[in-house]
């Protein structure tokens, strides 16, 4: 409740002053950046704090923050340079998903966690070349994704669910709070934070399947160590081989994920390092679609390899640190470092604008090899301090950080009399590509870097909190031709605003809304089209938000609308020339509610409604258009209900619904809607003595065909995944 008051003597005064709990465990929380390491609130109490009853409850063992009603999302996460908070304190619109969560639902990768909420979409399918996702209509690349609040470190092509403890989305941009992502996107933040070791030791082996015949089994030790258990170690493996649901496809998939951390009253330090590699024969392609057709043909069966005979290797490898030292009980200092390496080489089978699919589902394609490398360095340091003045609370927050990156590419084409006829009903297998497979070449170099001071104010008893800040960000870029010489650079900079409130009229009641804009790296022309690898400059965007959010004890609701805006990036259909046009405008409603309506029934429930616009397009055309990518309304539904008359039994259910979307920007062409249904089951008992956990899920259990939308900037589209099948038996030992 929030009448009751922590006491806290005042070491200047000696007198005692009192100050609401949930300011008291924020102002804990958000200074000493619990998500990033897993320590016990314990461990940081001041001699001179008496701490009642908080309103804001952390894990026992990890530091994060407790689970809400079901266990489902998380009360709080992270918020980059704003530390940790309470989602009823926080003045954005966000999503904490815990890793009971991710286990129950059998999620593969990222992309599986991200689809529960209807304002993000997933837009490649399931066995893709990468996972790119739309928040608020627009593009968050698979590159995008946090690792721990640093940009950089994630795989550009997947991130699987075995090393992650939370899956944080940040609705909107978030430039101020995580700085500038790497590819410039601007929906949202998706930032994974990694497992650490609990205090109580940890051994679980999990064997998986997944139609056709992927068998796999993932392995989860953990232990600590110390007279205080102060030293953690952390492992997780995975390997999965056998068929996929593709035809002639098959997949192997190998992930070692080790974690190391060290905690004391003061300092904290952690280590994570991963290393995964997948060999994909029979991959789901993108589809471009002919500029003159009047309709798009039907959704081939999603066990149709469209390319027939592309094969892909994927492989990533990161390590990164974060320190952390509590100088008072008042001031901490944090730096943070990691270096990521990600490669690929696949068949890149392509069919050129005139040859694209047409109506009946005809095209013409000719095979090639693009092999692609990316390395990263990113770092980060920073402080955090807590005071008042005047009877306001103060939590400050200032941090600087740098993002180098590299990427590379090779790329080579079979002699056009290798064109072949195919149609996606009916694949004929691509001529295999032959001759001299060369190393990439470095394309472009790119140096993000940006400086952050933000003040969150507290008062009226902690029921109004203003957060205000400022980034200056910078962007530089060169790119290379084959022959490593200089075809075009920029050099940008400007400062970003953030301005966030959130009133408390009710102990219950949030009501909130934001401000933001940013400096965003331009976007770079796709592998597809006629300009393909051109870097553009920086443009900047902007989001306004208001909302209201409920507790209502068992059940969370949220109630917000909001208007994105940046420039408009498109692929010309009839030149294939990908280029700004304009500007693109997106308006919305979202609804959601989470938690646990009565015991043993959980729901999870979102709408999004959006209005998207192209606005001061060149020569006016396609002005007033809807926004290719873009459909009008999207809504999820799932259940899981405990049977009360078999005990350790339940059953899910979720529905996914996207409604007809734009496929370009001229809106000749539509996207059908689609409606997906997933069912699952599980068990929970013990065998021997020891936890054991059975698992069945059947994702779109009617099998329907139909077209993601893949981008909002490319004039493609994926097919969806067919019936999948995934069985799981978890033991611990």
């Amino acid at each position: 409740m929030r009448t009751t008051q922590p006491v806290r003597l005042d070491p200047a005064s000696k007198t005692l002053s009192p100050i609401s709990a949930s300011l008291m465990n924020r102002l804990v929380v958000n200074t000493l950046g619990m998500t990033m390491l897993g320590l016990p609130l314990a461990a940081y109490a001041d001699s001179s704090v008496v701490q009642l009853t908080p309103i804001m409850a952390t894990g026992a063992e990890d530091g994060l923050a407790a689970p809400f009603a079901g266990g489902q999302v998380a009360r709080g996460g992270g918020l980059g340079v704003l530390g940790s908070s309470d989602v009823m304190d926080t003045p954005f619109s966000t999503t904490n998903y815990t890793s009971q969560f991710l286990d129950d639902q059998q999620a593969r990768t990222l992309a599986d966690v991200v689809v529960n909420e209807a304002s993000v979409r997933v837009m490649t399918s399931t066995g893709s070349f990468s996972e790119d996702f739309q928040i608020r209509g627009f593009d968050v690349n698979s590159g995008d994704v946090g690792f721990n609040g640093l940009y950089g470190l994630a795989s550009a092509n997947r991130m699987p669910t075995a090393m992650m403890e939370r899956v944080e989305v940040l609705k909107g941009p978030g430039t101020l709070m995580y700085g500038i992502s790497p590819t410039g996107s601007i929906g949202g933040n998706i930032n994974i934070v990694t497992k650490r070791a609990d205090d109580e030791p940890l051994t679980r082996l999990t064997t998986t399947y997944e139609s056709k015949s992927i068998l796999g089994a993932h392995l989860d030790m953990g232990r600590r160590f110390g007279d205080n258990k102060q030293w953690g170690i952390r492992f997780n493996g995975v390997y999965r081989n056998g068929k996929t649901s593709l035809d002639d496809g098959r997949q192997k998939f190998a992930l070692g994920a080790l974690s190391l951390d060290y905690r004391s009253a003061k300092l904290r330090w952690s280590l994570d390092a991963y290393s995964q590699r997948e060999n994909v024969d029979n991959f789901r392609a993108q589809n471009g679609f002919h500029p003159d057709i009047a309709y798009i043909p039907s959704t081939p069966s999603g066990h149709r390899a469209i390319y027939s005979g592309a094969d892909l290797t994927i492989r990533d490898s990161t390590i990164a640190s974060r320190l952390e030292y509590d100088i008072s009980d008042s001031l901490m200092v944090y730096a943070a470092a990691g270096y990521h390496y990600g490669a690929s080489e696949q068949d890149f089978p392509s069919a050129r604008t005139t040859d694209a699919v047409d109506a009946l589902g005809n095209f013409r394609v000719i095979n090639s090899w693009y092999d692609a490398y990316s390395r990263s360095r990113t770092a980060e340091i920073g402080a955090r301090a807590k005071f008042s003045t005047f009877g306001i609370n103060h939590l400050v927050s200032l941090s600087g950080s740098v993002l180098k990156s590299e990427a590379g590419s090779f790329y080579l084409s079979a002699p056009l009399n290798q064109t072949i006829d195919s149609n996606i009903y009916d694949p004929v297998r691509l001529v295999p590509m032959t001759g001299d497979r060369q190393s990439p070449n470095r394309d472009s170099e790119t140096r993000l870097s940006s400086i952050s001071l933000t003040d969150t104010l507290s008062f009226a008893d902690d029921r109004i909190l203003v957060t205000g800040g400022l980034r200056r960000q910078q962007v530089k870029s060169e790119n290379f031709n084959v022959g490593g010489a200089v075809t075009s650079s920029y050099d940008e900079s400007a400062v970003s605003p953030l301005f966030g409130i959130v009133v408390r009229p009710l102990d219950n009641v949030s009501i909130y809304g934001n401000f933001t804009s940013g400096l965003t790296t331009g976007g770079t022309a796709p592998a597809t089209a006629a300009n393909a690898g051109e870097v553009f400059a920086p443009y900047k965007s902007k989001q306004y938000e208001a909302g209201v959010k409920v507790d209502w004890g068992r059940v969370m609701t949220t109630v917000s609308v909001f208007q994105v805006d940046r420039p408009n990036a498109i692929t010309d259909p009839d030149t294939n020339i990908y280029s700004y046009d304009g500007e693109q405008r997106n308006r919305g409603v979202e609804f959601s509610a989470v938690g646990e309506v009565t015991d043993g029934l959980r729901l999870m429930a979102s709408a999004t409604f959006y209005n998207a616009k192209l606005r001061r397009t060149a020569g006016e055309l396609n002005q007033g258009n809807r926004a290719n990518g873009v459909p009008k309304r999207t809504f999820n539904l799932a259940a899981d209900w405990d049977l009360p008359w078999v005990p350790g039994f339940s059953l899910g259910g979720r529905a996914i619904h996207t409604a007809a979307t734009p496929y370009d920007a001229e809106n000749t062409l539509t996207l059908p809607s689609w409606t997906r249904y997933d069912l699952s089951a599980r068990y929970r008992t013990t065998f021997q003595g020891r936890p054991l956990t059975l698992r069945a899920s059947v994702q779109n259990v009617l099998n329907k065909k139909y077209w993601l939308s893949s981008s909002t900037r490319l004039t493609v589209a994926t097919a969806a995944a067919p019936r999948t099948v995934l069985l799981s038996a978890e033991m611990e030992f």
